[in-house]
């Protein structure tokens, strides 16, 4: 397959070209799309068939819903039944924005979308191309991160060109994701509203709005736990992981940095590529490697940001042994770590 790349700026959105990727995805085809958030694979999420390639592309295992995007609020009532006055209230202050809101399903919505539950995943962006190509396409757009399945999530066209180019019909170009972090997931189809996956909403500011949220325990283990299984599916598959082996150092940051010193210069030694994840406040104490810069702990938000894209950076490299300081238990703090975690296979060294 031939897989055309095009260019389209947020704050000058070119019609024609916005036109030809919305007959794609009118027509059953796959579209990778800018988002706030990272790139995501866009379908017509209510054709089984067109949602199954999706799966397909990336090699996504089949029991891992896909979120729907929607250019309106007033869109999950097409999507969505029994819908909870809540959903309203956290639509009204995190939309558009990286909230992924979870309800039950109306049968409209193919399980092949929910990956075979009877909830869907809802979100309505707040990136102008991703929502204007909704609308202009006439279809809601299932689209998870545009990766193949369990690398580093794309934060740039780029990413998806080297993922994904050939099993695709087309890539728009939009520039670098803002935030860089998936969504935070919500689930409110329960009992009691339950964080499924962490990022930039965070449960304080989700309490605000609707009262008491739960986090699912999976999300903010530390050391994997077989008896733990995770409510949301995907969350129990390999995800955000470099080529290399990432170890996270967690503890006093001079002991950190010393003790990420000494193995990286062992290694060295040893002959193998070694890379260090540094922050603006200690890049200048690491010594052996290559050592690139994440962001500053003193605007997390960075970090968000650039973390999918220091991982690739060091897949680029072909780096083998990737060493990374712990961040912050604070709630952006936990987004973090839950996909450094994840990235690192729950390798942590305790200093």
């Amino acid at each position: 397959m031939n897989t055309k790349v095009i260019q389209i700026v947020e704050d000058n959105i070119q019609e024609e070209l916005l036109e030809e990727a919305a007959k794609i995805l009118r027509e059953g085809g796959l579209v990778a799309i800018p988002t706030e958030t990272v790139y995501g694979l866009g379908a017509n999420a209510l054709d089984e068939k067109a949602a199954m390639k999706i799966y397909e592309a990336k090699g996504r295992p089949s029991d891992n819903p896909l979120i729907i995007h929607i250019s309106e609020v007033k869109d999950i009532e097409v999507l969505a039944q029994d819908i909870p006055k809540t959903a309203y209230q956290l639509a009204e202050t995190f939309w558009p924005g990286p909230l992924t809101i979870i309800l039950k399903k109306k049968d409209c919505v193919p399980y092949q979308t929910t990956g075979g539950l009877s909830t869907v995943a809802i979100r309505l962006p707040a990136n102008q191309i991703a929502r204007k190509l909704i609308a202009r396409s006439g279809v809601y757009i299932a689209a998870p991160s545009a990766n193949l399945s369990g690398k580093p999530s794309p934060t740039t066209a780029q990413h998806v060109i080297n993922d994904l180019s050939g099993k695709i019909d087309m890539i728009i170009d939009g520039g670098s994701a803002t935030l860089g972090l998936e969504s935070t997931i919500i689930d409110l189809s329960g009992k009691t509203p339950m964080i499924l996956r962490p990022g930039c909403i965070t449960k304080v500011m989700l309490e605000n709005v609707i009262g008491v949220v739960e986090y699912d325990p999976v999300i903010l283990q530390k050391v994997p736990d077989l008896n733990l299984v995770p409510k949301a599916p995907g969350m129990k598959y390999r995800h955000y992981a470099p080529e290399g082996k990432l170890t996270i150092f967690e503890g006093d940051i001079d002991k950190v940095v010393e003790a990420i010193n000494q193995k990286a210069k062992e290694k060295q030694d040893c002959g193998n590529s070694v890379g260090v994840i540094a922050t603006e406040e200690t890049k200048a104490l690491y010594q052996y490697g290559s050592i690139i810069t994440i962001g500053s702990r003193k605007d997390e938000a960075s970090i968000a940001a650039g973390l999918y894209g220091i991982l690739r950076e060091f897949d680029e490299l072909h780096t083998e042994y990737i060493y990374s300081e712990s961040f912050a238990d604070n709630p952006l703090g936990q987004a973090i770590m839950n996909r450094l975690l994840k990235a690192a296979g729950y390798r942590v060294v305790k200093i």
